[in-house]
């Protein structure tokens, strides 16, 4: 088994990959700012960086195997101020950069880095409805996240130069109970409110937390995986049906759809209201065709289990 560093561990997905990863038999050593506020156990253990500084434990770095790399400031928590802007890019790319730097100048025996990154990578899909879904080799669309994806991922492309595998998820909307945009999505179904996004024709690609856990360990497990692989589901579905198939797996009968104009959400959310809003059909072909299976591969399997 192997001992893997996650950055972002103490996150939403790092801390349901490191239970996956440990349950696997691995060994986890999570980065963090202050490692004193954890204690560790077994196989899981804290240690320290600090990315502004330039800063990062070298015992870890000797004793890993593989770096999975999920550290970023989050892109809905806050509304995209200048400043905020700033800090999503800066936590990915100077974060990526630090890696980069420790493992070129570090004596170490790590073999793989797997790393985050977003389908705001695309831009939206040209026409609605069934548009062509978007593949990998597909370039990075010229606005905000577009460009944030493209630069965190260029920041870690040193690593294929030091003789390292390398492997990018582009990661849809993670679905999982313990919150994110499931979350937000349940709320208002509290009240008996099924709240459809603007039309709700927009496509959302997604993933169950599951199948994206077993993707990073299938990544850094499988040695022939290389490169940049869309991690999503094999079947997106419009906001509509997302929304509508979960309340009817939370409320049954007991709910009525409310539609909130694209205006409203625009004043609520700012700049972010065009992801909530695009539509982006995304293809999980690539990494189907390597092999891996999706225990979740539609939103009615999802939904049931969540």
């Amino acid at each position: 088994m192997a001992t893997i560093i996650i950055t972002g561990g103490t996150g939403l997905i790092g801390k349901a990959l490191t239970k996956a990863l440990i349950d696997a038999g691995h060994s986890v050593i999570i980065l963090t700012r202050n490692p004193s506020k954890y204690r560790n156990s077994d196989r899981l253990s804290y240690a320290g960086w600090d990315i502004p500084k330039g800063i990062i434990d070298e015992t870890a770095i000797r004793s890993a195997d593989a770096i999975i790399h999920l550290a970023g400031a989050g892109v809905a928590d806050k509304r995209w101020s200048s400043k905020r802007k700033k800090e999503i890019l800066d936590s990915r790319v100077k974060s990526g950069e630090l890696i980069c730097k420790a493992l070129s100048s570090i004596p170490n025996h790590i073999g793989v880095v797997v790393s985050a990154s977003g389908i705001g990578w695309y831009g939206p899909d040209p026409s609605i409805p069934n548009p062509r879904p978007f593949v990998e080799t597909d370039p990075w669309y010229n606005d905000f996240l577009g460009t944030t994806c493209r630069d965190w991922e260029a920041a870690l492309n040193p690593v294929t130069a030091m003789g390292k595998r390398l492997v990018i998820l582009r990661t849809g909307i993670v679905l999982t109970k313990e919150g994110g945009a499931l979350g937000e999505f349940i709320k208002p179904l509290r009240f008996g409110l099924a709240t459809i996004l603007s039309t709700g024709r927009q496509v959302v690609s997604w993933i169950h937390m599951a199948d994206l856990t077993r993707l990073y360990q299938y990544a850094v497990e499988n040695p022939e995986l290389g490169g940049v692989y869309n991690a999503v589901a094999p079947h997106p579905v419009d906001n509509r049906k997302l929304v509508l198939t979960l309340a009817g797996k939370t409320r049954g009968k007991a709910w009525l759809p409310i539609h909130v104009p694209a205006p409203v959400l625009k004043l609520v959310l700012g700049e972010m209201s065009i992801e909530v809003l695009k539509s982006a059909t995304i293809s999980s072909s690539k990494i189907s065709a390597t092999g891996f299976q999706f225990v979740y591969p539609t939103i009615e399997a999802a939904m049931e289990n969540l």
